[in-house]
């Protein structure tokens, strides 16, 4: 019983794009898969992972992660070399590609990844068709943010 609690308390979060939510309108969700190799895998689980500036491009019907910085390790990487930058090839339904393809050049949508996380021992990307926000969007966010935030601390001291 103790070896599940152990485990669930940890979190499969290996990285976010707060930026993201920051910069964009998300608009549909869709996980995908992300085709790895070795010496990534090991980045991965030591955490040297950056999601910052990462997008999908859709090449040849078929999707790839770019801006996606996984640092390599110095033990794992000593007999391989190894591109922190390398485009990674996402595993994704031909449907979804087609309706990504669709939206990013009917409707001017953007691809971008928000986060990767393991689930059971693959890792996955959050992926979201998303419209840039303009700087006023910005501003009202930022207000409706700090506006529930007071509201929030008005609360808890009123009862």
């Amino acid at each position: 019983m103790k070896k599940k609690n152990a485990k669930s308390n940890q979190s499969n979060t290996i990285a976010l794009n707060k930026k993201a939510r920051h910069e964009y309108h998300l608009q549909d969700k869709i996980e995908a898969g992300i085709e790895l190799q070795g010496w990534e895998v090991k980045g991965i689980r030591a955490g040297k992972v950056n999601l910052t500036d990462s997008f999908v491009n859709i090449h040849n019907g078929e999707a790839f992660l770019q801006g996606c910085k996984i640092t390599p390790l110095n033990q794992a990487s000593s007999h391989v070399v190894c591109d922190p930058d390398r485009h990674k090839k996402l595993l994704i339904h031909r449907r979804e590609i087609d309706r990504l393809m669709g939206a990013r050049e009917r409707q001017g949508y953007s691809i971008i990844a928000t986060a990767m996380y393991w689930k059971q021992c693959w890792v996955k990307v959050e992926i979201y068709l998303a419209k840039g926000k303009d700087a006023h969007d910005k501003r009202d966010t930022v207000k409706d943010r700090d506006w529930a935030r007071q509201k929030e601390r008005v609360m808890k001291h009123s009862a």
